[in-house]
């Protein structure tokens, strides 16, 4: 009956509540059930020391909200707070379209056709070329007189410690010699700027550690052209075409042959040049 069930209900309360002596201060309220992270539906959070020495609860784990990059490709942040790498597309769809800085066009080699111009943005200034071999600089166990029938020991750039540079393990893009047809300078290009080399759908990060011929462009460092997947060998690397040099204005890596720092800087500045309008 109905009344019976109440009267049993009321009797197990009564049996299961705390009871305190007579005179005394109830006690403090019972804790609350344990707390869950989000996402984790099976077991209590585990806890951690707060700054006040409190144990607490780890934040939940949030997914960013996706964006669209230039390109259409989604730029979402995959839970750890970072955004996806730039890509070639991203890079390439901003360097379509060219607005030449130079008075005229550069050769890729002797006695190529000279129809390669430097093209410029607000940002940047690019061109798109072959990628011949440098090799100059220190000597190593590839870059080398005997390795390197144009081998030279010195590059126009040097490292913080006046020394030249080592074209073995240093990513560097050569530019061409200051002359009518462009001045480097004159777009706040120098030493250590920082450049984007694109070469398929691989991007690959350097600095400008040499000046080559005032009538020829599209060289870099022997580092360079493995790290974009190129043959490098001295005497017979390089490719013919295909690579995309992207060289941003006002920058510059301190020391100019911290890779490490260089790669870091270089992918802040890409992602700022492909998200601009």
């Amino acid at each position: 009956m109905r009344v019976q069930s109440l009267t049993l209900v009321a009797a197990s309360a009564a049996l299961l509540a705390p009871t305190t002596p007579p005179g005394a201060a109830p006690g403090p309220p019972p804790d609350p059930p344990p707390r869950f992270v989000a996402g984790d539906r099976s077991r209590p959070a585990p806890l951690r020391a707060g700054r006040s020495g409190v144990r607490v609860g780890p934040a939940p784990h949030f997914r960013a909200t996706p964006s669209t990059g230039p390109s259409g490709a989604r730029t979402e942040d995959r839970g750890h707070g970072k955004a996806r790498p730039v890509g070639a597309a991203d890079l390439l769809a901003k360097v379509r379209d060219c607005a030449p800085v130079s008075r005229g066009s550069y050769r890729s080699d002797a006695g190529a056709p000279a129809d390669i111009p430097v093209c410029g943005t607000p940002d940047a200034v690019f061109w798109k070329a072959d990628l011949d071999i440098d090799c100059d600089g220190r000597p190593g166990d590839r870059c080398n007189g005997r390795t390197d029938p144009h081998f030279s020991p010195g590059t126009a750039f040097t490292g913080a410690d006046g020394s030249p540079l080592d074209a073995e393990r240093l990513p560097y893009v050569v530019v061409p010699g200051p002359s009518d047809i462009w001045d480097h300078r004159a777009d706040d290009v120098r030493a250590g700027s920082l450049a984007a080399l694109v070469h398929g759908d691989r991007v690959r990060y350097a600095v400008v550690g040499d000046v080559g011929p005032r009538d020829l462009i599209g060289e870099a460092s022997y580092a360079a052209a493995r790290s974009l997947g190129i043959p490098a060998d001295p005497a017979g690397g390089g490719v013919s075409s295909g690579v995309t040099y992207i060289v941003f204005k006002g920058s510059e890596a301190r020391p100019l042959e911290d890779t490490a720092a260089a790669e870091k800087a270089g992918e802040r500045l890409a992602r700022q040049f492909v998200d601009a309008d």
